[in-house]
């Protein structure tokens, strides 16, 4: 059996591989890790979840979970997931839990817990979770040390209470379509927005626990990018199931990225002294284009794996202040200790006020390169990416792209597949390069 939890916590189809029995043996083993006796508020877990139909039944058994376990459960209800991690610390509970699947389909759930303050947990404390999932229950209490629910009614306002500090600059003037991906911000983000002074069109805010990620939100832009020509907005907004994400359209319906925001906040943020150590922290997909944008502006890239848990890590080793993924997924820990998609909206209008600029010349500095992925099914990733004809095959594609182009061969972290990504000039070079790579591991299977 493999390691329970991934990269962004336990994840899988709803019922089948993430069923309420483990739920429950995740939220009990939680408490037992987390929390200690005598500690007060500590013996408080927050709990919120994402609108699918799923996290009812999975609440319930994380909430048996941690209240077998003395530990009262504090019940946000449906809100992001940065709000949990802000909540926990807000409260000053002992951890978090959110269930959500952030942008899978709605079959999909998963638990995602967070530590003291709203952090991430490390792989240490993962691995102990895992281990107290398979020795089963311990000495549970009874009578009165039994834990109880609570139901927090001032979550949501708490939350954009905390958001609205991300917007400095009024958004008076400024037209809006968001994307709400019938998810965990279709409260949450109409009203953030709408209080920092934009009109604000929601669209894909009706979640009815099957629709969320239907064909809609960050995964779907096409939706967004009619809606804002349809009503003549200055920009749109997409989030993702849980609205930790966020990705932008420009008034002309042209799709901005995760990776243009990020030089686009970098930008922001140099100008106000705000970029500790003037560095940018990003993965080794973020395209190349973002890395010529910044060195232009004598800016640092600092590149990490995939995955935002690595950008958080290099982030809190080097005190940086800003970092994120091409996804989308932006960190701002002036905000909060994981991306959310409503601050980054914020920030992201909030300089289009402030410099009365239209997005499309916020993000002109980022021009991104023609970007070719293909992926080869193998029996070995590791050995395949490390053989001697594989790697001469890369060398010769590097030579022949020099300054103008990368590419990147790179094992799945969850399938026998080996990544080839080749960035050039135009888009033909970038395709025969990556080809004639992806045929050397072909051949080397």
């Amino acid at each position: 059996m493999g390691r329970l939890f991934g990269t962004d916590g336990v994840r899988g189809l709803a019922n089948h591989e993430l069923t309420a029995e483990l739920a429950l043996a995740l939220g009990s083993a939680a408490a037992r890790r987390l929390v200690r006796p005598g500690h007060g508020n500590h013996r408080v877990a927050v709990v919120g979840r994402d609108p699918r139909a799923s996290g009812e039944m999975l609440e319930a058994a994380v909430i048996a979970g941690l209240t077998s376990e003395g530990v009262d459960a504090l019940r946000v209800g449906v809100l992001p997931t940065p709000a949990v991690a802000h909540l926990t610390d807000a409260y000053g509970a002992g951890f978090g839990v959110m269930i959500s699947a952030s942008h899978n389909p709605m079959p999909d759930n998963g638990i995602k817990i967070f530590g003291p303050g709203g952090q991430k947990l490390d792989d240490d404390a993962e691995d102990r979770i895992e281990e107290l999932v398979g020795t089963g229950p311990g000495n549970r209490p009874v009578g009165a040390d039994i834990g109880r629910v609570i139901d927090a009614k001032d979550a949501l306002e708490r939350y954009l209470r905390h958001v609205a500090g991300a917007a400095p600059t009024r958004l008076e003037g400024l037209k809006v379509v968001v994307d709400c991906a019938h998810g965990a911000a279709s409260t949450a983000a109409p009203l953030a927005y709408r209080a920092a002074g934009a009109t604000v069109v929601a669209i894909n805010a009706n979640p009815d626990g099957l629709n969320i990620n239907d064909g809609c939100g960050s995964t779907h832009m096409e939706v967004l990018q009619a809606a804002v020509l349809e009503h003549g907005a200055d920009l749109g907004l997409a989030h993702d199931g849980d609205a930790d994400r966020c990705l932008a359209v420009d008034a002309g319906g042209r799709v901005v990225d995760g990776d243009a925001i990020m030089v686009l906040l970098a930008l922001a943020m140099r100008d106000a002294g705000e970029l500790a150590s003037n560095t940018l922290v990003t993965t080794v997909m973020s395209n190349l284009g973002l890395h010529i944008a910044m060195r232009a502006a004598g800016i640092e890239v600092r590149t990490t794996s995939v995955g935002d848990r690595y950008v958080l890590e290099e982030m809190r080793a080097g005190g940086y202040t800003l970092g994120g993924e091409q996804s989308g997924h932006i960190v701002l820990p002036a905000f909060g200790t994981t991306g959310d998609g409503i601050v980054t909206g914020l920030r992201l209008m909030s300089r289009m006020a402030q410099t009365a600029s239209s997005l499309e010349t916020l993000v002109a500095p980022m021009r991104t390169l023609p970007q070719v992925l293909i992926n080869v099914e193998v029996t070995d990733k590791t050995a395949v990416a490390e053989a001697p004809s594989v790697r001469s095959a890369v060398a010769l594609a590097e030579a022949e792209l020099g300054d103008s182009g990368r590419i990147l061969l790179r094992p799945s972290g969850t399938e026998q597949v080996v990544r080839v990504m080749v960035e050039a000039a135009d888009e033909d070079t970038a395709r025969q390069l990556a080809v004639r790579v992806a045929e050397s591991v072909a051949d080397e299977v």
